[in-house]
C-alpha cells in the first residue's frame, strides 16, 4: 500500500505545481506596466528655477505652509544630502524591485479586477521607519531611505529587531501589506484570536500576492526565527489554549504576542529569550492557511469572513 499512497501524493503535488504554474503564467500575461517616479532624484537636483515645475507635478509633496526657500534649504541640508547619496548608492539599479512591484500589481488586478495601478513615487523621508510605505487609491509612496540595509549606519538608534526589515527586499512585502489592509474587512478586534486572524489574513494575502517571497520574508522573520516558530508551533498553541488566551480581551496580549517586539512574552525565561516576536501573528497565519486548505473559499471572501467562522472551520492542528 505504501508505494501506492506515495504515488498518489506525488501525483497530487505535481498536479498542484502544474496548476500553480499555469495560474502564474495567466497572471503574468496581465502585464501591468509600472513607471517608478524617482521624486527623490528630482528633489535632489532641484534649483530655484525648476522648483515651481516640480511643485506643479507633485503638489501633494509640498505643504503650502512652507515657502520655496524652505524647500531649497532642505535640499541643501547636510543630512538630506547624505540621505540622497545613500539612496543613490543602494538603489542605483531599481530593476528587481520594479519587477516585484509589477508582479504584485498583476496579482492585485487578477484577484481584484477593480484595482487600478497607482503612481509609484519614491522619496526620502528623514528615515521615518514607521511610515515606510503610504498607499492611497491613486499613489503609492515608498521612502527609500528606510530600505538601505539592516546594518546601515543611519539606523544605529533604531532597535535591532526593527532594523531587520529595513532592506530593499522588503519593499514589495510592505507594499503588499498596505494593500491587504485595504481589502480586509474585520469588525473591531476585541480578543487575542481576533488579532491573530486579522494578521493571519494579511499574511495569507501575501502568500497569494507575492508567492515569489519566502515565508520568512513575508512575516519579516530571519530564517532562524521562522525555524523556531515551526519547531515550537505545538507548544505555542498549547500555551494559548491552556491559559485560555484566545478569547481573552486583556489589552496587554497584543503587546506580548502580536505587535513588533524582540521576542514574544510567555513569561518563561528559557522560552522568551529564544523566541521571535509576533508569534500570535504566526499562529493566526497557520489557522488561516488551514481554513483556506479545508474550504472552498475565494481570497476575497476570506478577507471579509469573521473570526469565528474562520477559526471554527479551519480544522487547525499545529505541527508537532
Amino acid at each position: 500500500m505504501k508505494p501506492i499512497v506515495s504515488f498518489l501524493l506525488l501525483s497530487i503535488v505535481v498536479f498542484s505545481c502544474k496548476n500553480g504554474d499555469k495560474l502564474e503564467n495567466e497572471i503574468a500575461k496581465i502585464n501591468i506596466g509600472v513607471t517608478i517616479e524617482r521624486f527623490d532624484k528630482l528633489f535632489a537636483k532641484v534649483t530655484p528655477k525648476t522648483l515651481p515645475n516640480l511643485k506643479t507635478a507633485y503638489p501633494f509633496m509640498f505643504s503650502k505652509r512652507y515657502s520655496d526657500s524652505f524647500w531649497l534649504a532642505k535640499k541643501e541640508d547636510t543630512l538630506q544630502v547624505e540621505l540622497f547619496n545613500a539612496v543613490e548608492k543602494t538603489f542605483a539599479n531599481f530593476d528587481q524591485t520594479k519587477i516585484e512591484i509589477e508582479s504584485l500589481f498583476n496579482h492585485l488586478k487578477y484577484y481584484f479586477p477593480e484595482f487600478k495601478p497607482p503612481r509609484v513615487i519614491t522619496i526620502t523621508n528623514d528615515v521615518d521607519y514607521r511610515n515606510r510605505v503610504i498607499v492611497t487609491d491613486t499613489i503609492a509612496v515608498i521612502a527609500l531611505d528606510t530600505y538601505l540595509g539592516s546594518d546601515h549606519e543611519f539606523y544605529g538608534n533604531i532597535p535591532k529587531y526593527l532594523c531587520e526589515d529595513l532592506k530593499k527586499e522588503q519593499i514589495v512585502v510592505d507594499l503588499a501589506e498596505k494593500y491587504a489592509e485595504k481589502y480586509i474587512y474585520q469588525p473591531k478586534r476585541k480578543t487575542l484570536l481576533d488579532e491573530m486572524i486579522y494578521f493571519g489574513k494579511q499574511l495569507y494575502f501575501k502568500d497569494v500576492l507575492i508567492s515569489f517571497k519566502t515565508d520568512a520574508e513575508r512575516i519579516g522573520y530571519t530564517n532562524d526565527e521562522l525555524d523556531w516558530a515551526l519547531a515550537n508551533e505545538s507548544y505555542i498553541w498549547r500555551y494559548f489554549v491552556e491559559r485560555e488566551l484566545l478569547f481573552s480581551t486583556d489589552s496587554k496580549l497584543p503587546g506580548r504576542f502580536i505587535n513588533p517586539a524582540p521576542f514574544s512574552k510567555f513569561f518563561l525565561e528559557d522560552i522568551d529569550t529564544g523566541s521571535p516576536g509576533r508569534l500570535g501573528q504566526y499562529i493566526g497565519w497557520q489557522i488561516v492557511r488551514a481554513y483556506m486548505n479545508n474550504n472552498e473559499v475565494s481570497l476575497r471572501d476570506m478577507l471579509i469572513t469573521n473570526t469565528e467562522d474562520i477559526f471554527n472551520n479551519s480544522k487547525f492542528k499545529p505541527r508537532k
